[in-house]
C-alpha cells in the first residue's frame, strides 16, 4: 500500500503514534475487498509510518482509531493495498480478505493443495539431483524431519542424513532420532558427536549475531568433512523456512536484518556444496500439512518448534557447560509438565530461556545469588507473529517450583508477556 502510494505521487510519513499489535478495522467501503465481512474487524498491526496523502485515483475504503487510510483501492484500476496483516492468524478473517482479493479481483480459481505442492517437489528434486548423492542436516525437528523423507522419497539411498550432536541440544534428543531415522525408516544416518568442537568456538562468545554465524559456519565446514568421507556429495539439504529467508535477509529498501537464521545468514559465502531447500517458500503450519502427507510420525508433525542454534539462543550471554546443564534440565522441565498438563500441543512454543544476571534468593537459612530462568510460551499460527500465552496461575506455580528445587543454580524464574512484534519469539 504504500509502495503503491508513493510510485502514483502520494506521500508516506512517520505516525505520530505507532501501532503494533492488535487494532479495530472500521470497513468504510466494503466492495469486493470486503464482500460479505463484517464492519469493525480485528486486524494485526506492524508499522511506525501511515499514508499522509492519497495519490489521484485512489481512495480510501478502511481506517483504524490510528490510521486514516488503513485499506485503499484505486477507483478504475484493480489496485488495492492494506496497511494491516491480513496474512496472519492475529487477522481472525484474514483468510477471507485474500479469498475475496483472489477470487473476487484477480478471478483465480482455488486448485491448488499441498498434494500437489509434495508430487512437484519430489519431481523437482529428482530432477535436479540426477545420480548424485545428498546429505541432510538432520536435527530431528520438524523441518528437517520433513526434508529428510521428502528426499528419502525421492531418491532413496543416495540420500546420506547426518545428525550433529553440537552439545546445544535438549535432553535425550540424540538418541531419539536415531531411534526415528535409523530405526523406523532405516536411513543411512551418520552421527557426529560434536559437542566439544561448538563449545570451543562458542567459548566467550556473547553476541547473538555472532553465536548464529559461528554455529552456521561451523555446522557447513563439519558437513563438508563428512561428506569428504562418503566420497563425491553434490548437494546439502536443509530444513529453511520462509520466515527464516525473510528474517536473515534484508531485501533492497529499509528492511532490517532481524536475525541471521544458521540456515540462511550463517552460510559461509564459498561453499562446495549446492543447496537443496524444498521449504524454502513455505511456513511451518505448511510444513505440518507436507509431514501428514509423506506419512511422517505426530510425535515429530506435531513437536514445537525448535531453534536451528539450539539452546546457544536461549542462553544470553556467554555459553559453557555449566550454563547448557542448567538451561537443559530446566526446558526438560517444561516439556514434561506442558505434556502432563495437556498444554503442550495448545500452544506455538513453551520453552525456558537462561538470562545473564543473578539475583538474591534464600534457600534454607542460606543466602544465594543465583541465575534466573524467563518462561516463554506463546500462540501463534506461522511463527511471523505471537502473542503471549494466558497460563493458569497452578502450571506457572509447579513450573518455578520445580526449576528452582531440580535444578541447581536457579532461584528465581520469571514469565515473559510480549508479543511478536514488537518481540522476537526467541530472546536472541
Amino acid at each position: 500500500m504504500q509502495l503503491m502510494t508513493e510510485k502514483f505521487g502520494g506521500q508516506v510519513a512517520r505516525s505520530e503514534k505507532r501501532e503494533y499489535g492488535p487494532a479495530a478495522l472500521l470497513v468504510d467501503d466494503a466492495g469486493d475487498l470486503f464482500s460479505g465481512l463484517a464492519e469493525n474487524l480485528p486486524v494485526w498491526m506492524s508499522h511506525g509510518d501511515r499514508v499522509q496523502n492519497l495519490p489521484h485515483g485512489f481512495t480510501s475504503i478502511a481506517h483504524t482509531e490510528n490510521s486514516p487510510t488503513a485499506a485503499i483501492r484505486h477507483k478504475h484500476k484493480p489496485l488495492y493495498g492494506v496497511q494491516f496483516h491480513p496474512e496472519v492468524v492475529h487477522t481472525p478473517q484474514g483468510t477471507e480478505i485474500i479469498k475475496n482479493f483472489l477470487f473476487n479481483i484477480c478471478h483465480c480459481a482455488p486448485s491448488w493443495n499441498m498434494s500437489s505442492f509434495v508430487e512437484e517437489a519430489i519431481a523437482g528434486i529428482r530432477e535436479r539431483v540426477g545420480d548424485k548423492k545428498v546429505i541432510c542436516a538432520l536435527s530431528g525437528g520438524v523441518d528437517s524431519s520433513v526434508v529428510a523423507l521428502m528426499l528419502y522419497q525421492a531418491i532413496g539411498d543416495q540420500l546420506w542424513c547426518i545428525f550433529v550432536d553440537n552439545g546445544l541440544l535438549r535432553k535425550g534428543e540424540a538418541q531419539a532420532v536415531k531411534d526415528t531415522f535409523e530405526g523406523r525408516f532405516h536411513m543411512n544416518l551418520d552421527c557426529v558427536d560434536a559437542r566439544q568442537r561448538f563449545l570451543d568456538k562458542l567459548d566467550m562468545v556473547t553476541d547473538p549475531e555472532q553465536k548464529r554465524k559461528i554455529i552456521g559456519n561451523e555446522f557447513i565446514y563439519l558437513f563438508e568433512e563428512e561428506a569428504h568421507k562418503l566420497g563425491q556429495i553434490d548437494f546439502l539439504a536443509q530444513g529453511t523456512l520462509y520466515p527464516d529467508v525473510i528474517e536473515s535477509v534484508s531485501v533492497k529498501g529499509p528492511s532490517a536484518t532481524i536475525k541471521s537464521h544458521h540456515n540462511v545468514g550463517g552460510l559461509p559465502e564459498k561453499m562446495r556444496m549446492k543447496l537443496v531447500e524444498p521449504l524454502r517458500e513455505l511456513f511451518k503450519d505448511e510444513v505440518r500439512l507436507v509431514g501428514q502427507e509423506l506419512g511422517l510420525p505426530e510425535e515429530i508433525i506435531k513437536r514445537q518448534p525448535f531453534p536451528g542454534p539450539g539452546l546457544a539462543v536461549r542462553i544470553l550471554g556467554e555459553i559453557t557447560g555449566e550454563r547448557l546443564s542448567m538451561l537443559r534440565e530446566a526446558d526438560a522441565i517444561v516439556i514434561q509438565e506442558f505434556k502432563r498438563s495437556g498444554w503442550y500441543h495448545k500452544v506455538w512454543q513453551s520453552f525456558a530461556v537462561l538470562l545473564p544476571v543473578k539475583t538474591v534468593g534464600v534457600m534454607g537459612d542460606e543466602r544465594t545469588y543465583d541465575n534466573v530462568i524467563a518462561l516463554r510460551v506463546v500462540h501463534s499460527h506461522d511463527g511471523m507473529t505471537a502473542d503471549w500465552v494466558r497460563l493458569p496461575y497452578d502450571l506457572l506455580s509447579i513450573l518455578s517450583n520445580r526449576i528452582i528445587n531440580e535444578v541447581a543454580g536457579i532461584n528465581r524464574v520469571t514469565y515473559d508477556i510480549s508479543s511478536k512484534p514488537p518481540s522476537t519469539i526467541e530472546w536472541e
